[in-house]
C-alpha cells in the first residue's frame, strides 16, 4: 500500500527527480537529442512517477485543508452561544400543522353541515 504521509511523498518526489536527472545526463552523454531523450521509455516512466507523486501530494494537501476547515467550523460551533427556546415555542413546534388535505376535508365537512337542508 502506498504511503499517505506527506514527508514520504516529498522524499519520493525528490528521489524520482534525481533519477530523471541521472538518466538525462546518461542519454546526453551518449549524444542523443532532446526528441529521442523525451521518447526514451525510462524517462517517460520516471516522469510518470513524478506526476503520480505530485497528484498524491495535492490530494494530501486537500485532505489537510479540509481537516483544518472542519476543525475551525467545529470550534466556531462550540464557541457560539446556545439559543434556548421557550416552552410555548416548543409546544407550538411539536404540534404538527394540519396538512392541506386535512384542511380541505374540514372545510368540506363544514360546508355540508351548514347547507344540509335535505329536500323531502
Amino acid at each position: 500500500m502506498a504511503s499517505k504521509e506527506k514527508a514520504t511523498r516529498l522524499e519520493q518526489e525528490r528521489y524520482w527527480g534525481e533519477q530523471l536527472k541521472k538518466r538525462f545526463t546518461l542519454l546526453t552523454g551518449k549524444g542523443l537529442d532532446a526528441g529521442r531523450i523525451s521518447r526514451d521509455a525510462a524517462v517517460r516512466k520516471l516522469r510518470a512517477r513524478i506526476r503520480e507523486t505530485g497528484q498524491r501530494l495535492r490530494a494530501i494537501e486537500e485532505r489537510e485543508q479540509k481537516a483544518e476547515e472542519m476543525a475551525r467550523l467545529k470550534a466556531e460551533k462550540l464557541a457560539a452561544p446556545k439559543i434556548k427556546k421557550s416552552r410555548k415555542k416548543k409546544e407550538m413546534e411539536e404540534k404538527p400543522a394540519e396538512s392541506k388535505r386535512q384542511q380541505k376535508k374540514k372545510k368540506k365537512k363544514e360546508g355540508q353541515s351548514k347547507g344540509s337542508k335535505q329536500p323531502s
